[in-house]
């Protein structure tokens, strides 16, 4: 059995972690009502240039935008996978990196090639020990994440896809359900499709409609505008998502940290108490054999 001394060391360390964890988790509790706040906000422009970008792409002209066209045959894809900077956030960053990589072994069995655009730094180093073929990063977000940051990497993988260097592009990324449940998801970025634009059961009424714009100058640059737009506020979206997952996920890593701690000095505290009974003891019973000696 470990020495008195080393077991009020060990109690007192494990205290010490205790604090941090315990401060980490009211940090990640506040980091997380701004993120939810933020994710929130971002939904109704969401919304609202998914109805445009519908009405468009169902408008009599005579341009298609090639974001809306599917290819043929799949041999390139372009994925995008959006993961925390940090760690300590429990299983967040494994659940969605698994999804992405068991995925992309599937596609690599079918003959496909597979190029990443990383949003996140876990996510970027994770690829690159793998031996991942990445082509666009970004990473060091902040806790507030600015689309101005994230149009440079977003738009390689963008002009790839218009210049048929993708024939289909997907984005990885945890979706906020609640503050104790985050789920990885695969969704189809390009080509768009009937479902992805339709945001509610009026929108699909609404698509039996037949939409006509007056364009100024002309269609093209409009059109071209509005889907990127579109596409990117796809991607703002989840990151937005993403970020309150981490939050959350990181707020109940440290919850459940604390609470391990406070069992552990439970634990400890009952192997001091019986230590330190058994030396008592053992003190006792010396002055009591060299009493009955003398």
């Amino acid at each position: 059995m470990a020495g008195s001394r080393e077991i009020r060391n060990k109690i007192k360390s494990v205290k010490n972690t205790q604090k941090i964890t315990r401060a980490m988790e009211m940090v990640a509790a506040s980091k997380m009502r701004k993120a939810q706040d933020r994710m929130k906000k971002a939904r109704p422009y969401g919304e609202k240039i998914r109805n445009v970008a519908a009405h468009m792409s169902r408008a009599n002209t005579e341009y298609r935008h090639p974001f809306l066209i599917a290819r043929d045959t799949v041999k390139r894809i372009g994925i995008v996978i959006v993961t925390s900077d940090k760690g300590l956030c429990g299983g967040l960053n494994t659940n969605v990196l698994r999804k992405a990589l068991n995925q992309m072994k599937a596609w690599q069995a079918e003959g496909e090639q597979i190029e990443v655009c990383c949003i996140g730094n876990k996510g970027l180093g994770f690829m690159s020990r793998v031996g991942a073929s990445v082509t666009s990063q970004v990473v060091s977000l902040g806790d507030t994440p600015d689309i101005s940051r994230l149009i440079g990497a977003v738009k390689v993988v963008l002009d790839g896809y218009t210049q048929d260097k993708f024939d289909r592009v997907y984005i990885f990324y945890n979706r906020f359900i609640n503050t104790m449940k985050q789920e990885p998801v695969m969704e189809q970025l390009l080509p768009l499709t009937d479902d992805r634009m339709q945001s509610s059961e009026q929108d699909s009424v609404k698509s039996k409609a037949t939409w006509d714009y007056i364009y100024e100058p002309e269609a093209k640059p409009v059109i071209d505008d509005i889907m990127v737009r579109y596409v990117e506020a796809l991607i703002y979206q989840a990151v937005a998502e993403n970020m309150a997952s981490e939050q959350s996920a990181r707020m109940v890593a440290m919850k459940a940290a604390s609470d391990n701690a406070g069992s552990v000095i439970d634990e400890l505290t009952l192997i001091y108490n019986k230590s330190r009974q058994a030396a008592i003891t053992k003190e006792l019973s010396e002055i009591v054999g060299g009493a009955a000696a003398v």
